[in-house]
């Protein structure tokens, strides 16, 4: 599963003539928040394959992004309420458009297209989950938001997905937005909400786990992914650790260690998840004291864990990760979700996770 060599792009007025990558059969898609691109590597080797949209200019710390029913890339920028926005990209990384801004989007982290065709939006710094017509990008509603200081509330959204059930799920930090950052004096809890979309109504769907021996004593859920062969939820957590939960009771089965660093507490604070067809689990992690990234691989029979890419200076502080193939109208769909993939002490102070 190689790729075939750098094509060029002619046109993109804007930005002159680029070269982009084409895919051969499959790769890894993962997004740099601190090189503000997105790069492509290579999902058996964990070969660095060049950039499929380079920093110039448009992205500005990209945190997620998805396949749209109509093929195109859908990614999460901005770090102010002026530039966070949803802008849509060809396969092949050629910029289409500001397909979705506004309205009180204010750093957007998960998005999601939902079973009723419309896209959603979690706004961190406003604790909000926004609701945008999933074929123009016009403002829909405020889906749902922050309701006081509560323990079950939409403190800090994140990660979106939708269930087999059709329902929303959404992982949150614990956060309060308090003037444009995120507070966590309140003590809140992380955890896993699930949102009826027809009524609007959330409630917990798992509450904040034990924290992971190997981290700095906190929990911060971020990507949610469904595994292909089982079914099964599985959900990331920033300070170290993915774990799979039941879809249908929210029972926790397992945990998987992300400490590939292998020190005490972990160093290496992990991004969102992404399977391929057959079940193979990736994620993304970088280094807190150097933001360089590298990439996990978790078999899909053990789910043993390999570095597949270690320490790689073309992943700086990465967090977004999807695994896409090669034909730009056939991305890989989401089980059960077909309208999308969805792809989540000292320095604790990076804000529990990042901004």
């Amino acid at each position: 599963m190689k790729f075939l060599t750098r094509l060029g792009w002619a046109g993109w007025a804007a930005f002159g003539l680029m070269a982009v990558p084409t895919l051969a059969d499959a790769a890894l898609l993962v997004g740099n928040t601190r090189g503000n691109n997105v790069v492509l590597f290579d999902e058996i080797s964990g070969d660095f394959l060049g950039d499929l949209i380079p920093d110039n200019g448009l992205l500005d710390s990209p945190d997620t992004f998805v396949y749209g029913p109509d093929g195109n890339l859908y990614i999460s920028s901005g770090t102010t309420p002026e530039n966070s926005a949803i802008l849509r990209f060809t396969p092949e990384g050629k910029f289409i458009d500001v397909f979705a801004s506004g309205n009180g989007l204010f750093r957007p982290y998960g998005i999601a297209f939902g079973p009723d065709g419309n896209l959603y939006v979690s706004s961190f710094l406003s604790d909000q989950i926004l609701r945008y017509d999933g074929t123009t990008g016009a403002f829909i509603d405020v889906f749902a938001e922050r309701q006081g200081e509560v323990a079950d509330g939409l403190n800090g959204p994140n990660g979106l997905l939708f269930g087999p059930d059709g329902h929303l799920y959404v992982t949150t930090q614990g956060s309060v937005a308090v003037n444009g950052a995120a507070d966590f004096s309140f003590g809140l809890p992380s955890i896993i909400l699930r949102y009826d979309i027809a009524t609007q109504v959330g409630a917990v769907f798992a509450e904040q786990p034990t924290p992971s021996p190997d981290s700095f004593g906190f929990v911060s859920f971020l990507g949610l992914v469904t595994d292909p062969i089982s079914g099964d939820l599985f959900v990331s957590d920033f300070a170290n650790g993915i774990r799979r939960y039941d879809f249908l009771t929210g029972t926790l089965l397992d945990e998987l260690s992300t400490n590939y660093t292998s020190s005490v507490p972990s160093s290496s604070f992990i991004g969102s998840l992404a399977f391929s067809p057959e079940g193979d689990l990736f994620t993304v992690g970088f280094n807190i004291a150097s933001n360089i990234g590298s990439i996990l691989k978790y078999d899909a029979a053990t789910k043993e864990r390999v570095l597949l890419t270690d320490s790689s200076p073309q992943l700086q502080r990465p967090i977004g990760i999807l695994y896409a193939t090669q034909n730009a109208t056939k991305p890989v769909p989401e089980p059960f979700a077909l309208w999308g993939l969805v792809a989540v002490a000292g320095s604790l102070a990076i804000s529990r996770r990042r901004i």
